[in-house]
């Protein structure tokens, strides 16, 4: 599929595969509880506006996602690919070059990403969207309501455009295996500067779940901490379920390495070295080696002409006040 022109590179979305702070900028207390489900409202703080997707019933996942459903879910990079380009066309100049496609492990090279054994607060994420079935990755994080999922924005919202329906969370997944099942999205949420204007510099997202067995999601699988606005630069464990070639969706792996800039400048996202593909989109960034650091970033975007190398937002005060408005 032919995608809008860039300049010097372009971004490409890994949806397939999808948050803890502090700081009371905004509240969903009584007032919001009240709203009607299916409805979208938008909350104001000091300095980012926040959606929230009440997700009627009728677009919840049920018993929608058997196996063979899950099987055939694709790669979501495609929902993005036009957005991300209109958003940085602007401030290029004409006659650019480089087209809009998805990320792609350089098979001169070996791969950068490694099969670890899953993990039980990180798992896969399936949605509708314009009545295709997509992927993504994510994981729970600590919240007040224990019932928090974080992923990437595009996985919850087109950005711009309509949120999800039948978004589901499975933990701990690996080759069909959903130890803890599945659990129904019931909220979303995503920062406006995503929802509104599609910024790949926010896409982050998050979902708050309904359990399928009564005990909190925190409670049944665990939650990472969350942090925000750090110091660029730090070094980081990325995990995510990758679905295009060479891997298959179906095992959790995970990256090490330093974050560094956008080198075109044209997001406030960091790069660290990584061939994950579609499907990994959404998967948490850890601080530090291993799964048990503070999350800080999730896995976002790949530019076709870097190979390797996977983009995540930066974490500073409009994703942490989502973060804030999902988690009460």
């Amino acid at each position: 599929m032919m995608r809008s022109k860039v300049k010097t590179g372009a971004l490409s979305a890994l949806l397939i595969g999808t948050l803890v702070g502090a700081g009371g900028f905004l509240s969903t207390g009584a007032a919001s509880a009240a709203i009607a489900p299916g409805s979208l409202t938008t909350t104001t703080s000091a300095s980012a506006d926040v959606d929230r997707w009440v997700v009627p019933q009728t677009q919840q996942g049920g018993d929608y996602w058997t196996a063979e459903r899950m099987q055939s879910a694709i790669p979501g990079e495609i929902l993005v690919q036009d957005n991300i380009a209109a958003g940085v066309i602007g401030a290029v100049a004409a006659g650019a070059t480089s087209l809009v496609a998805p990320q792609q492990a350089d098979p001169d090279q070996s791969p950068t990403a490694t099969r670890v054994s899953p993990i039980s607060h990180i798992g896969k994420i399936f949605f509708t969207l314009g009545g295709t079935d997509y992927v993504c990755s994510g994981n729970s994080i600590s919240a007040a309501n224990e019932n928090t999922v974080v992923t990437a924005g595009h996985c919850v919202n087109e950005g711009p455009g309509n949120f999800a329906s039948r978004l589901i969370f499975v933990p701990a997944y690996e080759n069909g295996s959903a130890p803890f099942g599945q659990w129904n999205a019931t909220e979303l949420y995503a920062p406006t500067q995503w929802s509104n204007n599609g910024d790949i510099s926010y896409d982050t997202g998050f979902a708050i779940v309904s359990s399928p067995t009564g005990t909190s999601l925190s409670d049944s699988v665990g939650a990472s901490g969350v942090t925000f606005n750090q110091s660029r630069g730090l070094t980081y464990t990325a995990y995510g379920y990758p679905a295009a070639p060479p891997f298959t969706g179906e095992t959790l792996q995970s990256c090490y390495g330093t974050a560094s800039a956008d080198p075109y400048g044209q997001s406030q996202s960091q790069g660290i070295p990584c061939d994950m593909t579609g499907g990994s989109s959404g998967g948490p960034w850890m601080i530090g080696s291993g799964s048990s650091g503070l999350q800080n970033s999730v896995n976002s975007f790949g530019y076709n002409n870097i190979a390797n190398t996977m983009f995540g937002p930066y974490w500073g005060s409009v994703i942490e006040n989502t973060y804030v408005a999902a988690s009460a």
